[in-house]
């Protein structure tokens, strides 16, 4: 389905690291090819405020992607004053809750991080299965 914002790359990192320091590592990661964007089929990438920075748009940028990044009150204003806006933020937070159904994940009980890594992986494809 387009535009259904399903997980497809993964990189793990210890809770301390910031967000934005692994987006490279992420877009690496995607395990499929990609479609070329064109003007007519842009590919978007949603991200929270965690991710507002020159070099996290740069990179989005050199992988092919629109970098729609807002904070959590600029995109709820967008909504009031335009007839029609579709908000985006709502892909991230639909797709967090999706993994946090996962209780292997929500919960990290999995000491080594290649299990960790293969509990995310099976989680990602039930949910790319289940959004077919």
């Amino acid at each position: 389905m387009e535009g259904e914002g399903v997980p497809v790359g993964l990189a793990v990192e210890g809770a301390n690291r910031n967000d934005m320091k692994m987006v490279e590592a992420t877009l690496d990661s995607i395990p499929v090819e990609r479609p070329k964007p064109t003007k007519a089929k842009p590919q978007g990438m949603c991200m929270d405020k965690g991710y507002d920075y020159k070099a996290v748009r740069e990179t989005v940028l050199e992988f092919g992607f629109t970098a729609h990044i807002r904070a959590r009150g600029e995109e709820a204003e967008a909504i009031k004053k335009e007839a029609g806006f579709k908000a985006r933020r709502w892909v991230v937070e639909r797709t967090h809750s999706w993994i946090n159904r996962f209780r292997g994940v929500l919960i990290r009980w999995n000491k080594k991080a290649k299990n960790y890594i293969a509990m995310l992986h099976f989680a990602f494809a039930l949910i790319a299965f289940q959004r077919c």
